[in-house]
């Protein structure tokens, strides 16, 4: 694969770069008009604001090396805050899987951002083992309304989101994968209540949402009945790419580096410690291996395919890499990284350093946990068949 950037590949990043230079935020301008102003900027050059979105609904249409142009010049800008459920989860299911109706009534506001969504899948008893979910949704007599019923846990930003995207379940018959029903509707309504969860690193992302008799629309269904097991997999694809963050890895790394450069060991830096050295390399080659897998991922989409297992490698691989650079900053900063919620002591990175430690625990089960990601790929990457019962 040739990753030697063309003089029109040259070019694109320094229009990215002149770009997000000309649009940078400005300390003391109003956030909430910045964003909006930047976004809309964004749009002007055609799509920029939905990078990842096909052409025909707006997006730019880029390559493949434009798409690793933009995440590497990006990972190191102050971005407008962005939410990931529309714009790059539940907006491509609804391209690929919604009717005309359903596009052109929710892809505008997705796009603007005027609309917050969040993803109801996960529920007490059902993570890992998502198809074990048990959430109701009943079709009402004359067949105009589904009735749901049932919890979602887990659910990150529920409590500032405007709609949920939901799975289902419409029939206990057959397989558990098998009448799973995915479900579009308002989080603002009777009969949806939302309860936090405080996380290991103290803060409020997640929560439990409660659904009693809440009633949706036939048309908000995307989609057949009994079908969402397959536009449920195909958003997890998308998001396990997301979510391996290998340009923000790549610019932490660099960051971890010159942070352990500014440490004093002995006569030296914590750079010069061997044991802190070797691990430091360790991630640096397994990060240029994830970052190749990225480049063959993109040049698959490129050529039209949808995301396939590789994103389950992407995902296991590009989230232990990110636990692996918190622990590492953690050991850098050693005694001051323990401090958190009050004066930080030391390197001015130790400040938080457990909080980021503990918070990205979650980084490996979040979106399908690690050991899920490794049945896909012995099923779907090594062949490996599951050994029957009797054997």
């Amino acid at each position: 694969m040739d990753i030697e950037l063309s003089k029109a590949d040259l070019e694109f990043r320094e229009e990215v770069t002149a770009f997000l230079d000309g649009n940078a935020y400005k300390p003391g301008e109003d956030y909430a008009a910045w964003r909006l102003n930047w976004f809309k900027a964004a749009a002007e050059k055609g799509g920029w604001d939905v990078p990842k979105w096909p052409a025909a609904f707006g997006g730019p249409g880029w390559t493949p090396t434009q798409h690793y142009i933009w995440e590497q010049e990006t990972a190191t800008r102050n971005l407008p805050w962005d939410l990931p459920f529309g714009v790059g989860m539940v907006a491509p299911i609804i391209m690929t899987y919604g009717n005309a109706e359903q596009q052109a009534r929710f892809l505008p506001d997705i796009r603007a951002r005027t609309v917050n969504w969040c993803q109801g899948y996960s529920e007490p008893g059902a993570g890992s083992d998502l198809a074990a979910l048990k959430t109701k949704a009943e079709l009402s007599e004359d067949g105009t309304h589904y009735v749901v019923n049932g919890s979602k846990i887990w659910t990150t930003m529920a409590h500032i989101a405007d709609w949920i995207f939901c799975l289902t379940r419409t029939s206990s018959e057959g397989k558990k994968q098998e009448g799973i029903t995915f479900l579009l509707f308002p989080m603002k309504q009777d009969g949806v209540e939302v309860k936090p969860i405080i996380t290991l690193g103290g803060s409020h992302t997640v929560n439990t949402v409660h659904f009693t008799d809440v009633k949706v629309p036939v048309e908000n269904r995307i989609g057949e009945e009994g079908k969402g097991w397959t536009y449920a997999k195909g958003l997890l694809a998308h998001e396990r790419t997301g979510l391996a963050g290998v340009s923000r890895s790549l610019v932490a790394l660099e960051k971890l580096r010159r942070q352990a450069g500014k440490v004093k060991r002995g006569n030296g830096s914590l750079l010069d410690d061997p044991s802190f050295k070797s691990k430091l390399a360790r991630l640096e080659i397994d990060l240029k291996a994830l970052e190749y897998t990225e480049l063959r991922s993109l040049a698959r989409a490129a050529a039209g395919a949808q995301p396939g297992p590789e994103s389950s490698i992407m995902k296991l691989k590009g989230t232990e890499i990110q636990q692996r650079i918190a622990l590492l900053t953690t050991e850098a900063a050693g005694p001051f990284a323990a401090p958190w919620g009050g004066a930080s002591v030391g390197p001015s990175f130790a400040s938080g350093g457990t909080q980021s430690y503990l918070g990205s625990r979650a980084y490996t089960i979040y979106g399908g946990a690690s050991e899920v990601q490794k049945d896909i790929i012995a099923k779907n990457v090594l062949g490996l068949k599951a050994k029957s019962k009797a054997s």
